[in-house]
């Protein structure tokens, strides 16, 4: 219970950015240090806890104490990763009114932000790398991020619940059909 506990509250201490760029780190230490879960089972964790509602980190951290230990362990890793963020934006919040008016601060934040998109980027390319080598779900892949990049860059918006609704839908879909071809 203390491993999880520690471990997930490393997690929340070292990870800035969300439960996005959490995901590269939640896997790196629980699917390749720990072994506590597969591969297939971190992607599956990643696709359920985006669709429930929820930070995503606390979703995954829930999910994965809950599997190694029930809800005791649901129950520490939840906590671990929640509690170093609560405690240093109490902290920040106790001192410092003003804190992203401090040009240090500030000038840290804006390099944050770009090793965020990095974590999320790696944590993009590690689900890809460790989906099955079919089309089909790199088709939904390729698809999905055009349409991100294109709303991104051309200024229209596409609610990510939306395509991953769609996603799932076409998903369905694709499975009935493989299996009504298969009798």
């Amino acid at each position: 219970m203390l491993e999880l506990f520690l471990t997930f509250a490393k997690i929340g201490c070292f990870t800035f950015g969300g439960g996005y760029a959490m995901i590269s780190l939640i896997e790196d230490i629980c699917v390749t240090k720990k072994k506590w879960i597969t591969h297939d089972e971190m992607m599956n964790m990643t696709v359920i806890a985006e669709s429930t509602p929820g930070p995503i980190a606390i979703n995954c951290a829930t999910f994965v104490g809950y599997k190694m230990k029930g809800l005791k362990g649901a129950f520490a890793a939840t906590i671990g990763v929640i509690l170093p963020s609560f405690l240093i934006i109490y902290v920040i919040s106790c001192f410092l009114g003003n804190f992203m008016e401090i040009k240090v601060v500030a000038d840290a934040f804006r390099g944050i932000k770009l090793a965020v998109g990095l974590l999320i980027f790696n944590a993009g390319l590690g689900m890809l790398s460790n989906m099955k080598k079919k089309l089909f779900p790199r088709i939904i892949f390729c698809t999905s991020m055009l349409l991100m990049l294109c709303s991104e860059f051309l200024g229209f918006k596409i609610s990510t619940v939306v395509m991953m609704m769609t996603a799932g839908v076409i998903g369905l879909i694709y499975n009935y059909v493989s299996e009504m071809r298969k009798h």
